[in-house]
């Protein structure tokens, strides 16, 4: 059974509740950062048959991870109470009102997760806004970003880069304020204050799953957009033009006019001053990034 610190666990009640405040809604964590209510259902035997869908907190009764997880101060009283050993919060993603997306930058990977993100930002055209930052005590950050109410963003473990993991819908972040076996998570200088920053579109684009193929090929004229799309790299000055030429590939595939504009594309960036091995090597890159063979 596990051992109960009253003051650790008065700490995490009293941090949860500010979240709660805030409109985020939590749930208790043990200090291995998991839920600190187990699932009511684990004991239960295999029903005979075919296994209907899971328990979501339908049975009314507590343990269900984020799917417990409440901004009601009684609600989140109520979880607490029923876990004394918690040390922390967990901080449920894609709910309203803020509809949180959790940028999760590593560093047990070996790999430098935050050099990474400056790269995608670099090649997709987007910043960062100021917003929270959560360290870890492992020396990681978490970024919180809102998203948008209509779109489902998923969790992933390095698919948008080797040491960066998103907390989507049916996620959780643990919250500032929370102790863990490795340390104490606290809000960064500067950040306590702000609300979490919407996500730039150029990024929500990258959290999303690709599209799916299309069943019959794009016709050899790109239209409009394949146009906007030469013109946007036409108009690169020097220090863009790869960069430029990078985005531009990567959004023709994604609208599946990829192959047909390619050839487009690497003259726009000729007439800019690129390479043909330069552009070649870019319009490859966008490809294999986006799910297709260059």
């Amino acid at each position: 059974m596990a051992t109960i610190d009253r003051q650790a666990t008065t700490l995490a009640l009293a941090h949860a509740l500010s979240a709660a405040e805030r409109g985020l809604a939590v749930i208790p964590l043990a200090r291995t950062k998991l839920p600190a209510l187990r699932s009511p259902h684990r004991d239960a035997p295999d029903p005979a048959g075919p296994p209907g869908p899971p328990c979501h907190g339908e049975c009314g009764r507590l343990g269900h991870g984020v799917y417990d997880a409440s901004s009601d101060p009684a609600r989140v009283r109520e979880l607490f109470a029923a876990a004394p050993w918690a040390t922390g919060h967990g901080i449920a993603c894609g709910l309203r009102p803020h509809h949180l997306i959790g940028v999760d930058l590593d560093t047990k990977t070996g790999t430098d997760a935050s050099a990474a993100l400056r790269e995608l930002a670099l090649r997709h055209l987007f910043t960062i806004p100021a917003t929270v930052v959560v360290l870890t005590p492992s020396g990681g950050r978490h970024l919180w970003l809102s998203g948008p109410p209509d779109v489902v963003v998923p969790n992933s473990a390095g698919r948008l880069a080797p040491g960066i993991d998103i907390r989507g819908a049916g996620g959780y972040l643990v919250g500032p304020g929370s102790r863990t076996g490795h340390g104490v998570y606290a809000t960064a200088p500067g950040t306590a204050h702000l609300a979490p920053a919407p996500c730039p579109r150029a990024l929500l684009r990258l959290l999303l799953p690709p599209p799916r193929a299309l069943r019959h090929p794009a016709p050899p004229s790109a239209g409009r957009h394949g146009q906007g799309l030469v013109r946007f790299v036409l108009d690169a000055r020097e220090g863009q033009r790869n960069t430029r030429l990078f985005w531009a590939a990567c959004r023709a595939y994604e609208n599946g006019i990829g192959p047909f504009l390619v050839d487009a594309l690497v003259a726009a960036a000729l007439h800019t001053g690129l390479t043909e091995r330069e552009a070649r090597a870019t319009t490859a890159s966008a490809a294999r990034l986006t799910g297709h063979h260059p």
